[in-house]
């Protein structure tokens, strides 16, 4: 297992008892429901991250990847051709 370390947040008491009353209702710790919510959190506002920074670095062979010419994959061909299941 993954070594842990602690992360301490200040809320106030209302926010302390809503935080309990939905860990209660989920049958899990007061500190597990708050890391399972907070990495849910996370893991939304990453993927719905909409800027793109690429070191300069790497700028060249991006550019160099984004010129290449599409390639041809049969299967994605394929699966382009299907009826989705939610018009069938």
């Amino acid at each position: 297992m993954a070594a842990t370390s602690v992360l301490s947040v200040r809320v106030n008491s209302a926010e302390r008892a809503i935080l309990e009353a939905a860990a209660e209702q989920s049958h899990t710790s007061l500190s597990e429901f708050v890391r399972r919510k907070a990495l849910e959190s996370a893991e939304t506002e990453v993927l719905n991250r909409t800027v793109v920074t690429i070191p300069a670095k790497d700028w060249d062979a991006f550019e160099a990847w984004i010129r290449r010419p599409a390639k041809v994959i049969p299967a994605l061909a394929k699966l382009a051709r299907r009826t989705p299941s939610w018009k069938g």
